[in-house]
């Protein structure tokens, strides 16, 4: 008996199978390309953190400004940071030569006819702990014989306890140096005899906390109304779950705050918002909007590297021309004349043009095949710099502004500086045990950075009244 072979394929059946084959070749080339763009993508030319880069970490050879002709290093007139000789030192140690170095004759310091000087700065002995006694003494009045005991100075509330600069030194390692508390047990016992306990530094953060509150909710209220501020958000975890770290802030105030929603926006916000283009931060009423060119950079750099588009290195260099072109106007205390900016806006839409009809007559995207037929919803996909062209059409006022506004900054760095300290720590220390302890350290956190940025000796700052210290706040 012999089997019968299949029937041979009917022309139409040939072609609908080729047309089939096709269609899957497009959506696997298209998978590979967006596949091999992933691979090439880096903390260089996209929005992934540096830690994700590895030992391959690419070289940061290229910086924003253009040449300027001068040798790199401290310029003349830069007051540095040198070490200098003090002018009224602590000790003195007389060194006097024995004998003659010629004749070998006794010598005395009798005989000294001048010397040179060469100081040493180096830390003292760690000193034992100072203990202040507090006596609040009873006295009995001699007319009517009533008997009245003194009041013991504010913040002295127990029979024994720490003083504030011990706290004040816990708080500013355990929140600014980020260090974990069994370590800062280790770190507090070694240096200074102080043996603390988990418990102990969980009560210094939280009085802190408590009394540093009214202090970050002014800072919130000058960040809100200040003309320009910056903006930016990064995930953390509490008890497991993620949460939100928002920060607003400027050059001289940090505000940061604990939201269960990454689009909790801060509000009653005023003025210019600087942001990475989140789209969230476009719901924000009676406020202008400044994008992060570095963001754009990265962006234009992936789409030079890896796919080749001529138009994004235009872009680049527009850019970096533009934005040096507005820090030496900063640096120079003048505007841009309109006549350069209009020639930056001008090659700007060029730019862009000839993007956009490199993309336009690109072939459509392939939509990846499903097992069923589906009905098509949305847009139809675009490619990577397609989108971003649309972007920079559609927010060239946003883009631009730092040519036309002094005040508003190239870029978001401001804001992506104070929100790195969060990833810092969750490497360290990992997340948050509760919500209380998460806001504690937003509240403890706003003041020190502030004190940063203020210029203020931070231990002298968390022992000193916040409401003293609100008085003398720098707002530019």
């Amino acid at each position: 008996m012999t089997r019968e072979s299949p029937p041979e394929p009917t022309r139409e059946e040939l072609i609908a199978l080729i047309a089939a084959l096709r269609a899957e070749n497009a959506v696997l080339k298209e998978r590979i390309a967006e596949l091999e763009r992933r691979l090439g993508l880096n903390s260089a030319n996209s929005s992934k953190p540096p830690s994700s880069d590895g030992l391959k970490k690419p070289a940061r050879v290229k910086s924003l400004r253009e040449r300027s002709g001068k040798k790199p290093g401290g310029q003349k007139g830069h007051k540095g940071e040198t070490l200098r000789q003090s002018a009224e030192p602590d000790e003195i140690v007389d060194h006097h030569p024995a004998a003659c170095a010629e004749c070998g004759g006794a010598l005395t310091p009798d005989m000294a006819t001048g010397h040179i000087v060469r100081q040493v700065f180096d830390l003292p002995e760690p000193q034992p702990l100072v203990v202040t006694e507090h006596r609040a003494h009873e006295c009995r009045c001699v007319c009517c014989g009533e008997a009245t005991r003194a009041a013991f100075p504010e913040g002295v509330n127990a029979p024994v306890q720490y003083g504030a600069r011990i706290a004040a030194f816990v708080v500013y390692l355990l929140h600014y140096q980020l260090l974990p508390e069994d370590r800062l047990v280790a770190l507090m016992t070694d240096l200074f005899g102080v043996r603390l306990s988990a418990a102990t530094v969980a009560n210094m953060s939280r009085s802190c906390a408590n009394r540093l509150e009214g202090f970050a909710q002014t800072i919130r209220d000058l960040v809100a109304g200040a003309p320009v501020k910056h903006m930016d958000e990064t995930g953390f975890r509490i008890g497991g779950k993620t949460q939100w770290l928002h920060v607003a802030c400027t050059a001289l105030l940090t505000f940061y705050r604990v939201c269960a929603r990454r689009g909790s926006l801060l509000a009653n916000v005023v003025g210019v918002v600087v942001h990475d283009h989140w789209k969230p931060y476009y719901t924000m009423q009676s406020v202008r909007h400044a994008l992060c060119n570095a963001h754009h950079l990265r962006e234009l750099k992936a789409l030079v590297e890896i796919e080749k588009e001529d138009w994004a290195r235009k872009m680049q260099i527009l850019l970096r021309r533009a934005a040096h072109a507005a820090n030496v106007g900063r640096e120079r205390n003048v505007d841009l004349k309109p006549r350069l900016i209009e020639r930056f806006q001008r090659r700007y839409d060029a730019i862009l043009a000839e993007g956009l009809a490199f993309h336009e007559a690109q072939p459509p995207l392939v939509r990846a095949a499903t097992s069923r037929i589906v009905k098509k919803r949305g847009r139809e996909p675009r490619r990577t710099g397609h989108n971003l062209i649309i972007r920079l059409i559609t927010r060239k006022e946003d883009t631009l502004r730092f040519l036309v506004d002094p005040a508003v900054p190239f870029t978001n760095n401001q804001a992506e500086r104070d929100a790195r300290m969060m990833k810092l720590r969750q490497k360290i220390s990992g997340g948050f045990r509760s919500i209380d302890g998460a806001s504690d350290f937003a509240t403890i956190r706003s003041f020190i950075s502030t004190a940063k940025k203020q210029g203020w000796k931070i231990i002298d700052a968390l022992t000193s009244d916040p409401t003293t210290l609100v008085k003398n706040l720098r707002l530019s």
